[in-house]
């Protein structure tokens, strides 16, 4: 196993383009560290340091900006308003036709046209989130009070920094390996290990050595399950019938598609805490506002999601049924059935066409439901864990051990099949 794995260590080094590609990525990730360190004008590092220790949603949200928001930089959004922007276009292809032709049967042109409505809405979602986030550190102390002209100015920014971080993940994902937008959130999470490290020690306590054995048994349990589930596939068996070419016949060939457990990888964990986080910031912001309506109705909301019972469950159910919808979106039965009748080829036992989309459909249906169930458990564990220890930052460090992981094996696997591809 160890001499395989220096054999294609060795194959990726003498590779020039697997190289490029590997050095592009590294490259590109240094460029957003770079900008994460660059804060904007007037910050409180202090007490910006002890509100985020102190505020688990504002922990949460500095993962999805790559921990930019640590630091209050040019990009402290990260790639949260674009994720949000592909969540809102995706949930417009279930309830709009035309956007759902054009992201499924118009090809490239028409999922690039796709992309790019994402793009301009991710512009004024990120000016929304800038402001909101603002005036909300304006009124905890960490931002002076800005006039008019400085407020405009650094939403510009950092809206601006959104925008080619946006960018910057896309040329990941295009000349690089791997999910552009995961491979930031990865970075920001591996670049936060030095400090969380350093805070464990100065503040380790020999009574919670119980609760630090509870959190690494937890890490191992994540790392296993996740990477069993990404791994695991249902083979569903599929045979090429003879064709008769000229003088030439083709013996028919059997063999299966693997439709995956979990098809949806880390995005359902993602796109969950976008739209769990989404309504806390506005709630919060909103409850600085001096209205009393306002304040209650604030108040009422960020008091539901603060409950660890309520959170959980709300998150459980999210994880759960954006694993199906992702998987919903991401491939579809009735077009694998038409391009399986195209090619010649069946499902034994299973009638061509519509037959054969409702039989992919149910073993798909199936398998979704184990992983949606394990992957929503598995997001839930580390809530649990802090409702048992009453330590905040596990559910922080959980949930960006998840991601992690996930996006590791996924960098690992697409690396595998362009090596594997330039062995052939």
């Amino acid at each position: 196993m160890l001499k395989e794995f220096f054999a294609k260590i060795k194959l990726i080094y003498k590779d020039k383009s697997l190289s490029r590609k590997i050095l592009f990525v590294l490259a590109a990730l240094l460029v957003f560290r770079f900008m994460a360190n660059i804060p904007i004008p007037g910050v409180d590092h202090a007490a910006l340091s002890n509100f985020l220790n102190n505020n688990q949603f504002f922990g949460l949200i500095n993962i999805f900006s790559g921990g930019g928001l640590s630091s209050l930089s040019v990009v402290m959004l990260g790639v949260g308003p674009y994720i949000t922007a592909s969540i809102i276009m995706q949930l417009m292809t279930m309830m709009s036709e035309k956007l759902k032709a054009l992201y499924h049967e118009e090809g490239g042109a028409g999922r690039k046209k796709f992309m790019q409505y994402s793009r301009m809405l991710t512009v004024p979602l990120a000016a929304i989130q800038g402001v909101g986030f603002l005036m909300l550190l304006q009124q905890q102390g960490i931002l002076p009070n800005f006039t008019t002209f400085d407020l405009v100015t650094n939403v510009i920014i950092i809206t601006a920094g959104s925008v080619l971080l946006m960018w910057i993940g896309e040329l990941i994902s295009e000349f690089g390996i791997g999910n552009g937008v995961s491979l930031i959130i990865f970075a920001g999470i591996v670049a936060s290990l030095p400090s969380s490290i350093q805070q464990a020690i100065f503040t380790f306590d020999p009574s919670m050595i119980p609760t630090y054995i509870a959190f690494a048994v937890m890490g191992v349990v994540i790392l296993l399950g996740v990477v069993t589930i990404t791994e695991a596939e249902r083979p569903v068996p599929v045979t090429y019938a003879k064709q008769q070419r000229g003088s030439q016949t083709t013996k028919g060939v059997s063999t299966y598609i693997p439709l995956r457990l979990n098809m949806s990888g880390v995005m359902p964990i993602i796109f969950g805490l976008s739209i769990l986080l989404l309504p806390q910031m506005l709630f919060q912001f909103l409850g600085t506002i001096d209205n009393a309506t306002l304040q209650s109705v604030a108040a009422g909301v960020n008091g539901f999601l603060a409950n660890q019972l309520y959170y959980g469950i709300t998150y459980f159910l999210l994880v759960f049924l954006f694993t199906y919808f992702y998987t919903a979106v991401t491939f579809d039965p009735d077009s694998m059935a038409k391009n399986l009748q195209k090619s010649g080829a069946f499902v034994p036992g299973v009638r061509p066409g519509d037959s054969t989309a409702k039989h992919i459909g149910d073993i798909l249906s199936r398998i979704t439901l184990v992983g949606a169930l394990f992957l929503a458990t598995i997001a839930v564990l580390p809530v649990i864990v802090t409702s048992l220890s009453g330590l905040s930052s596990l559910t922080i460090g959980g949930t960006a051990l998840l991601i992690a992981v996930s996006v590791v094996i996924d960098l690992i696997k697409k690396v595998d099949s362009q090596v594997t591809m330039r062995e052939y």
